[in-house]
């Protein structure tokens, strides 16, 4: 196969977000040649790594929408999705509160809503069953909703491309699109070490959506950034919140106000803030908003002032929406070009994109499929093969795997129990990614509450002993270097 060959595609996706990595995993069912282009070292580094990672009924968003259409769709077909794929996840159930008989007129309009978008069994309740529900939770009202529930999004995204990949697509990272352009059979984009050629393109680059869609000539798009900032728990094993908890959202707000949620991994989340910003890669944290988070959290659920906080972050929503402007609802964008066709953008796409994704890459594919016959794969592999995590075997299953392979019984991170052969088969993942942010998106290590302190030099010394240089081991890639020579020989 020639060069040029090589680097000719059906269909190309740049973005490696939930979303993008979601689409490439649709495709791969049809015989078709994809590529997602990811501008950074390792997927789910945008948008994606910083969700809050609810699965949402669809009751927030106005019916009539994309957004309502999308959230419900993929709400039925996330958890089956995640099961094949062995992702984390639980169908939780959730509380919208009101603290007193004012915001019930609020949840009563919530239920309506949701509804109307078709989404199921939502029920006004009292103070009891709130109670019986989560005992943690204060309020006078809540809406129930009990098919909310909660994923890990950064392994949900890598599972998609993973098994995608398995399935004959290709991913090619740090591979930021510099130009673009067409001819009457295509795209021609350029990426720093190649050329590439496609039919079709699928702009699913998030924050940075509208500036590709630009360099193909499309404009009219713009993305306002807004940032969410986080703060996490240290493990919630003396209170264990069973669902997360939400407050009446604010009627003209940007967000749904902050909110507790459980993760997996028994850590809970207060967050995510709202905040109108200029730059989009500023994911500072603020002591403005961490007292914030706090304040309005507490209210919720009282019960957190016994819990240590670990670690803060943040994450931007790519929204539509002029923050200086009247309007205060924009919806998804997913459409063909008119003036490109083979163009797709998906632009805007923020919350509930996350529980959209299965939904959104089915609505490609018919896009592509309503212009040209799709072969659909007889030995399409849905699933992925499952790693055990070892925090969660009893000391059965222990034995077992410390018999088979004594990598299972030496501990490199003592926060989250990751073991040596977990953090093996982490930098030995299909995309050859190995900074430590990858390992630890993989692994859970550095995510316990010492933030890496223990598992760091563990992993160091294991990626030397697989061959990796000192100049080659970063924290995300690009010049995040770890070293940058020795003290002494």
């Amino acid at each position: 196969m020639s060069a040029e060959q090589s680097n000719f595609y059906d269909v190309v996706v740049i973005g490696g977000g939930v979303v993008g990595c979601a689409v490439l995993r649709e495709l791969s069912r049809f015989r078709l040649k994809i590529l997602l282009l990811e501008r950074e070292a390792d997927l789910a580094e945008g948008i994606s790594k910083a969700n809050s990672g609810v699965i949402h009924a669809g009751f927030n968003v106005p019916p009539g929408t994309l957004k309502a259409e999308m959230n419900v769709k993929g709400l039925f077909d996330i958890y089956e999705l995640a099961q094949q794929l062995s992702v984390p996840h639980k169908k939780t159930g959730k509380l919208v509160v009101a603290l007193d008989d004012d915001g019930k007129e609020r949840l009563i309009a919530l239920k309506a809503q949701g509804e109307k978008n078709s989404t199921p069994d939502l029920e006004i309740i009292g103070q009891e069953r709130i109670k019986a529900l989560e005992p943690l939770a204060a309020g006078k009202w809540a809406l129930w909703s009990p098919h909310t529930g909660i994923i890990s999004p950064y392994q949900f995204t890598v599972a998609l491309a993973e098994c995608a990949w398995q399935n004959g697509a290709s991913v090619r990272l740090e591979s930021p699109v510099t130009s673009i352009s067409t001819n009457g059979h295509g795209f021609t984009l350029q990426i720093p070490d190649a050329e590439i050629k496609t039919r079709w393109v699928v702009n699913s680059a998030g924050l940075f959506s509208d500036i590709v869609a630009s360099l193909a000539g499309i404009d009219g798009y713009r993305i306002f950034p807004y940032r969410g900032e986080y703060l996490i728990t240290d493990k919630d094993d003396e209170l264990n919140l069973r669902l997360p908890i939400y407050p009446v959202p604010p009627k003209d707000g940007p967000g749904l106000g902050v909110h507790i949620t459980p993760t997996m991994e028994h850590n809970i989340l207060l967050g995510p803030s709202a905040d109108a910003i200029d730059d989009k890669r500023d994911t500072a944290s603020t002591r403005r908003i961490m007292t914030q988070l706090k304040r309005e959290a507490y209210d919720l659920m009282p019960e957190l002032r016994k819990l240590s906080f670990i670690h803060s972050y943040a994450g931007i929503r790519p929204k539509l929406v002029d923050p200086a402007g009247n309007i205060k609802f924009k919806d998804f964008v997913i459409e063909e070009s008119a003036a490109k066709p083979g163009w797709i953008n998906l632009i805007g796409i923020e919350s509930p994109g996350l529980t959209a994704a299965p939904a959104i890459a089915k609505r490609i594919v018919q896009m592509i499929g309503a212009k040209e016959d799709l072969s659909e794969k007889s030995d399409f592999n849905p699933g992925r093969p499952e790693l055990p995590r070892f925090a969660e075997l009893d000391d059965q299953q222990r034995t077992r795997l410390v018999a088979e392979n004594p990598d299972w019984g030496e501990m490199v991170c003592r926060c989250e129990t990751v073991t040596r052969a977990e953090v093996a088969h982490a930098i030995d993942n299909p995309l050859n990614v190995h900074a430590l942010d990858a390992i630890k998106r993989r692994s859970r290590c550095g995510m316990g509450r010492c933030q890496g302190g223990f598992c760091t030099p563990r992993i160091v010394e294991i990626l030397r002993q697989k061959g990796y240089s000192d100049i080659e081991l970063t924290k995300r890639g690009g010049q995040s270097r770890l070293f940058y020579g020795k003290i002494k020989e």
